[in-house]
This record gives C-alpha cells, structure tokens and sequence, in this order.
C-alpha cells in the first residue's frame, strides 16, 4: 500500500519527530546536552517553546544530521528507539482512537495488522514528509515489510549501518500494542547505506 497522496503536504511532518526527541535526548544525556545540540541544529526555539503544527522536514533532517555528528551510534540508536517509543505513545493516547485500539487488539494479528497499515499509508504524510510510504505483506523476509523512501531521518547520510532508529520505535511501539505483544522491528535496509530506500521488517 502505497500513500495516495504523496505529495500533499510535501515538506512537512508532526512535530512529534522533534519534540520526542528533545525528551528522549533528555532522558539519555541531560537537559544541557540536549540544549547544545539543538543549538547547534538551529532548533533552539523548539526547545523554549515546543512546536504545535506541522514542521519544515529539513529541521529532523538538521537534528539528525547534528546528533549523528556528535553522539556515538550506539548511544543515538537508542535515542531514536526511545524518541520513537514515546511518538508511539502519544499516538496511541491522542490520535488512534480507542474503540479502533479495542477491535484491533482483538482481531488476529495478520488482519489487524492490515487494518492498521491501512491506516497509516493514509497518515504517511505525517511522518515522511516529501518522501514515500509503502507496505508489503508475506515477503520471504519477514509477514511485513514497511518501506519509507527519501524520508527526513537519514537524508543526506552515509553510513554502514541503519540509522532510523526513530521509525523503528515508533512502529514496534504501535504494532507491539495494537497487532501482537511479540512484534519485532528490524532496518533491514537504510538508503544511509546506499539503499533504494529505508526498509522496515516486522515480525511477530
């Protein structure tokens, strides 16, 4: 499933990509160290006062592109793992409505698993901005594989490894809760490492 309207809010995405990981970055690292990097990402402003609407996509870009710079990767894997845990709460108390929440915890895991990508593909937007949501079921590498192409997170990276941590989290938080208790998610594929686009597997 792929969103169908990939280019309507180009150049925006929630703000949950900002201010969870400013909370997350506090957990790990202090309030100070977060207010100096996002400093040095010119996002100060988020900071003393935390955004409420759509933002520019290029700030996660420049706040990726700093914490890559400065945090060891271990340490901001498991930042953007918090930081994504905490999107999926949010999600989960503000923006899944409940009765939704209740069928699909009861629905077997393959078919609340497509309710709820469905649901998502409506929402990309939101969270991969410019870039391109799609979704692929009973793959030979996992029951369901989630592919975000030219998303905010590691725009403009090169590494050997995965780097969006942030999603990952956020998907194992929302299907761990809504889909199964077993749910895995795994990169299996960044375009930091020269890929075609980000690939996420889920299994449970």
């Amino acid at each position: 499933m792929t969103d169908p309207h990939p280019s309507a809010h180009a150049g925006r995405i929630g703000p949950n990509a900002i201010i969870r990981m400013g909370e997350a970055l506090d957990a790990a690292c202090g309030r100070a160290t977060t207010e100096t990097l996002f400093g040095e990402a010119g996002l100060a402003e988020c900071l003393a006062t935390l955004p409420t609407a759509m933002v520019d996509e290029a700030w996660v870009t420049q706040l990726h592109t700093t914490l890559r710079a400065h945090l060891a990767p271990d340490l901001l894997a498991r930042i953007g793992r918090d930081a994504g845990r905490r999107t999926g709460d949010y999600l989960l108390a503000h923006r899944i409505p409940r009765p939704a929440q209740r069928v699909l915890r009861v629905t077997p895991a393959p078919l609340a698993a497509r309710i709820l990508v469905k649901a998502i593909g409506q929402h990309a937007w939101t969270f991969t901005g410019s870039g391109a949501f799609s979704a692929e079921f009973g793959s030979a590498e996992a029951p369901l594989l989630l592919t975000i192409a030219d998303g905010p997170v590691c725009q403009g990276a090169h590494t050997d490894h995965p780097v969006c941590d942030f999603y990952a989290g956020t998907f194992a938080r929302i299907f761990s809760e809504l889909v199964s208790a077993r749910t895995s998610v795994e990169e299996i594929r960044c375009q930091a490492q020269g890929a075609p686009a980000c690939v996420f597997a889920l299994r449970w």
